[in-house]
C-alpha cells in the first residue's frame, strides 16, 4: 500500500491552517468546547451517558475530602509511590471533565492544586531511583520513561480541562514548573526514545505533541509527528508506517497492540481536534481505524491472544481498546462496534462516549463478526503472517497460528508456534510472559529472570526444537531480521487452513507447519488437523512440544513415570526449567493422548509413531528457586538421529464430563486410524473414524503451485484430483 508522502509545499499550507485551527479555545484535545455543549445537555436526560456521569462525580467528590499526595517518588512498578502517581493523573483528568461538564470551580481548582505540587516537585528530581539503567531511559516520577510518558498523556488532557479556569500566573507557574521541564525531558533529552519506531517511541511522541497543542508550541508537534529533526525519519507517522502492517496488526503482537493503541488513537484525535485538515483517520488508507478493528479480531472469549510477552488477564475491557472502540464508533457509525462497546460495559466521558452511549440507549448495536483471517506481518504485511482460524460448532473454536515476525524485543523465539481453544477456554496454550505485573514483590512487578530464560526460549512453545536449542540461537537482532513465510491461508465450508516456512530459525534445516481446523459432520466439534514437515541433510534431534490445559486422563501407551524424584530434561534454553515426570517409546503406528479441561470436555492429541521416536511428559518448574513459574503440564515428541520428518498430529475434542450431575458421555476418542503418505510431492494425510468412516487432507506445499492447477495423486489404488493447494475429501468405498 502507498504511504501518504506530504510535499514542502502541502506541509506549509499544513501549517498556515493549523494556526487557524488552533485559535480555537480549550478544551482542544480529546474532548472539544463542541463536545462539551453536548455532553452538558445528556446529564441531565436519562440514559448510560448520565449514569456514568452521576457515578464519576460521586466517586470525584470523595476525592476531594481527602488530601492531595504527590510524593517523592522511590518505589517500582506498582510500589506505592508508582500507584499513587498514576492515580492521580486519572483523578486529575476525571475532576477535568466534571469541571467542563459543571463548570463548578472546586473541580478545576483540585486540578490546579496537584499540578501546582507537581510544578514544585519535578525540577527537584533526580533519575528514579529504581531505574533500570542498561536497558531503556529512566523517568523521574516513574521508573522508566514510558510511564512518565503515559502520564504526560492524561496530565496535559487535565490541564486542557481547566486551563479557561487559571489566571496568567498560575498557567505560567504549572508550565514552567512542570509541563516544559517533562517535554523537554521526554524529547531533546531523550532522543533515542523519542525518534524510536517502537511503543515507547508512540506514547512519548504522543504525550508531547499533545502537550504542544494545549501550550501552543506547534513546533513540538511537528517534532511529534516527524522527529527531533522534522526529517520524517523518526516520529508518530513514521510509527504508523512501520509499526502496523496494511491490515493494522501490530508487529509486538495482541498484547502490546493493545497498549499502544491508546496513544495512537489518542494523540490522533487531539491531530483531528486541532488540525483536521491532516486528515489523520485516512492516513495510510485509515491505519488507525484498521488497528481498533484488528485489535478486537486479535480475542477469543473477550481476552487477546497471549503470544509474546503477553499477560494472560488482559482483555477487550482494557481501557486502551475502550477508548478505541468508542472511538471508532463515533467515526464509523459501525453498530458491530457497539456489540464490543456493550461488552465492554464502560462508558466514557467525551463527546464520542456521548455518541456510544446513545446507540447503545437506542439498541443499535449488531454483533460484531469474528473472522478467520491472516494478518500479515510487517510494515509491507509481508513479513509472515499471524493467522486466526475459527469454527463455530456447538461452542466457538479457534486455533491461533504463528507464521509471523520476531516481534522486536518483546517477540519469543517460537516461529510456527500454534495455540487452541475451545468452549471459552485456553486447550492447547502459550506460556506468554513471566511476570507479575505491577507485583512490586515479585522482582518489582518487572520481567523476571525466567522470561529471558523459559518463556523466550523455544522449548516454551509449540513449536520444533533442533538439537535443544532456540530459534536464532536467541539473538533478537538476527530474529528481526528473519521471518516466516506464508505459504497460503484459505477457507472452505468445513475447512480454514494455512501453511507457513522458514529456513533461517536454524541453519541448514526447513520448518513447514500446515494446519488446518476441519469440521466433519460425523463429529460434534471440529478436529485440528498439524503437519509438521522438517527437512535437513544432516541429522538431528527434533522435539515438538504440546503444553495443555487440564488433567492427563489416559495414554495408548505405557508409561515409565518417575515415581519418588524427578530429573531435570536438560541444562539450558529453557530445559532447565521442564521436570522429566515419565516418558514412553510407543509402537508403530497411532499414538493417543487424552486429557480433561476444566470446560467438562475430552481432548485427545492423536499421533503418528515410528517405533523408534518417544514421548516425555514434563511440568514447568525445575530450577526455579523462588518459585517464579507456572507450574503448567506438556508433551514432548522426540525424534532423535533424523534427517527429515514429518510429524502428523490430530487434535480431536470430545464427549462431556459433568461432575455435578454425574454422568460422562464419549471419553474415548473416534479416531480409529492415522496415517500420512507422501505422494509425487503431495502430502496425504488420512484419518478413519469409528464406524469405518475415512477422509483424506491432500496438500501440495511447493513453492509455485497456482490456485487453479491441477494437482492429481494416487492413494491405495484410487486416483485422486484437486486444484491449489488442497483438498478435504471423505473416501466413499
Amino acid at each position: 500500500m502507498t504511504k501518504v508522502i506530504l510535499s514542502f509545499a502541502v506541509i506549509v499550507a499544513a501549517l498556515m491552517l493549523s494556526q487557524l485551527s488552533y485559535a480555537s479555545e480549550s478544551p482542544r484535545l480529546v474532548i472539544t468546547n463542541e463536545d462539551v455543549v453536548k455532553m452538558r445537555q445528556a446529564i441531565v436526560q436519562e440514559g448510560r451517558f448520565a449514569t456514568q456521569y452521576n457515578t464519576t462525580k460521586v466517586k470525584v467528590d470523595k476525592l476531594l475530602t481527602m488530601p492531595i499526595m504527590v510524593p517523592i517518588p522511590k518505589d517500582g512498578g506498582g510500589g506505592y509511590t508508582h500507584e499513587r502517581h498514576k492515580k492521580n493523573y486519572q483523578q486529575m483528568y476525571d475532576a477535568g471533565v466534571l469541571y467542563q461538564l459543571t463548570q463548578e470551580k472546586k473541580y478545576a481548582d483540585y486540578v490546579k492544586v496537584m499540578l501546582f505540587r507537581y510544578a514544585e516537585l519535578y525540577p527537584t528530581l533526580p533519575p528514579h531511583p529504581k531505574r533500570k539503567i542498561d536497558k531503556q531511559n529512566p523517568g523521574k516520577l516513574f521508573w522508566q520513561s514510558l510511564n512518565e510518558a503515559v502520564w504526560l498523556v492524561y496530565t496535559s488532557q487535565a490541564y486542557d480541562l481547566i486551563l479557561s479556569s487559571l489566571t496568567s500566573d498560575e498557567k505560567s507557574k504549572i508550565e514552567t514548573g512542570l509541563f516544559r521541564p517533562i517535554a523537554k525531558f521526554l524529547s531533546v533529552d531523550s532522543p533515542q526514545t523519542f525518534n524510536k519506531v517502537h511503543n515507547h517511541g508512540t506514547w512519548t511522541t504522543a504525550a508531547v505533541g499533545m502537550t504542544g497543542y494545549v501550550l501552543g508550541e506547534l513546533d513540538w508537534v511537528e517534532q511529534a509527528l516527524y522527529g527531533l529533526d522534522k526529517s520524517g525519519k523518526g516520529g508518530f507517522l513514521r510509527q504508523l508506517d512501520e509499526l502496523f502492517s496494511p491490515q493494522g496488526y501490530y508487529n509486538e503482537g495482541p498484547y502490546y497492540q493493545r497498549y499502544a493503541l491508546m496513544p495512537f488513537i489518542t494523540f490522533a484525535k487531539a491531530i483531528q481536534s486541532n488540525q483536521p485538515e491532516r486528515k489523520i483517520f485516512e492516513y495510510r488508507d485509515g491505519i488507525v481505524l484498521k488497528a481498533i478493528e484488528t485489535t478486537i479480531q486479535l480475542s477469543y472469549n473477550k481476552l487477546f491472544f497471549p503470544i509474546n510477552d503477553s499477560i494472560k488477564s488482559k482483555g477487550i475491557d482494557t481501557i486502551e481498546l475502550v477508548n478505541g472502540v468508542t472511538i471508532a464508533y463515533s467515526l464509523t457509525d459501525d453498530p458491530e462496534f457497539l456489540d464490543i462497546a456493550k461488552k465492554q460495559d464502560q462508558i466514557l466521558l467525551t463527546g464520542d462516549g456521548l455518541k456510544v452511549s446513545q446507540g447503545l440507549d437506542k439498541n443499535l448495536e449488531q454483533p460484531f463478526q469474528f473472522n478467520s483471517v491472516a494478518f500479515g506481518d510487517g510494515s509491507d504485511g509481508k513479513q509472515g503472517a499471524l493467522v486466526i482460524m475459527r469454527q463455530d460448532v456447538h461452542g466457538e473454536q479457534a486455533v491461533l497460528f504463528k507464521p509471523a515476525a520476531q516481534g522486536l524485543g518483546h517477540g519469543h523465539f517460537d516461529k510456527l508456534t500454534w495455540q487452541f481453544y475451545d468452549k471459552g477456554e485456553e486447550i492447547v496454550s502459550d506460556y506468554g510472559a513471566a511476570r507479575f505485573l505491577n507485583v512490586e514483590a515479585k522482582y518489582g512487578g518487572r520481567y523476571l529472570p525466567e522470561n529471558a530464560t523459559w518463556a523466550k526460549q523455544t522449548i516454551a512453545h509449540n513449536t520444533v526444537v533442533v538439537d535443544e536449542k532456540t530459534h536464532f540461537n536467541a539473538n533478537v537482532e538476527i530474529g528481526n531480521k528473519n521471518h516466516p513465510d506464508l505459504l497460503f491461508f484459505d477457507e472452505s465450508d468445513n475447512v480454514t487452513i494455512s501453511s507457513g516456512r522458514i529456513d533461517s530459525a536454524y541453519k541448514g534445516v526447513s520448518l513447514t507447519r500446515t494446519m488446518a481446523l476441519i469440521n466433519i459432520p460425523e463429529l460434534e466439534q471440529s478436529l485440528v488437523i498439524d503437519v509438521f514437515d522438517v527437512k535437513s541433510n544432516k541429522k538431528h534431534q527434533y522435539d515438538l512440544p504440546t503444553y495443555y490445559k487440564g488433567h492427563l486422563i489416559s495414554t495408548s501407551f505405557e508409561l515409565d513415570t518417575q515415581l519418588t524424584s524427578l530429573p531435570v530434561l536438560g541444562k539450558k534454553n529453557g530445559y532447565q526449567h521442564l521436570w522429566l515426570k515419565a516418558q514412553a517409546k510407543p509402537e508403530s503406528g497411532l499414538s493417543q493422548i487424552t486429557w480433561l479441561n476444566k470446560n467438562g470436555r475430552f481432548y485427545t492429541q492423536s499421533s503418528i509413531m515410528d517405533g523408534d521416536s518417544s514421548v516425555i511428559f514434563t511440568q514447568i518448574g525445575a530450577n526455579d528457586p523462588l518459585f517464579n513459574l507456572r507450574n503448567e503440564n506438556g508433551f514432548i515428541n522426540r525424534v532423535t538421529q533424523s534427517k527429515n520428518h514429518t510429524f502428523i498430529n490430530v487434535l480431536e475434542p470430545h464427549g462431556e464430563f459433568n461432575p455435578s450431575k454425574e454422568f460422562t458421555v464419549d471419553a474415548v476418542s473416534k479416531i480409529e486410524k492415522l496415517s500420512h503418505k507422501k505422494n509425487d510431492g503431495i502430502d496425504v494425510v488420512e484419518i478413519e473414524l469409528i464406524g469405518n468412516k475415512r477422509y483424506l487432507l491432500a496438500l501440495n506445499l511447493a513453492e509455485d503451485i497456482k490456485d487453479n492447477q491441477l494437482q492429481t495423486f494416487l492413494f491405495n489404488g484410487s486416483k485422486y484430483y484437486f486444484t491449489g493447494r488442497f483438498k478435504f475429501l471423505e473416501i466413499k468405498e
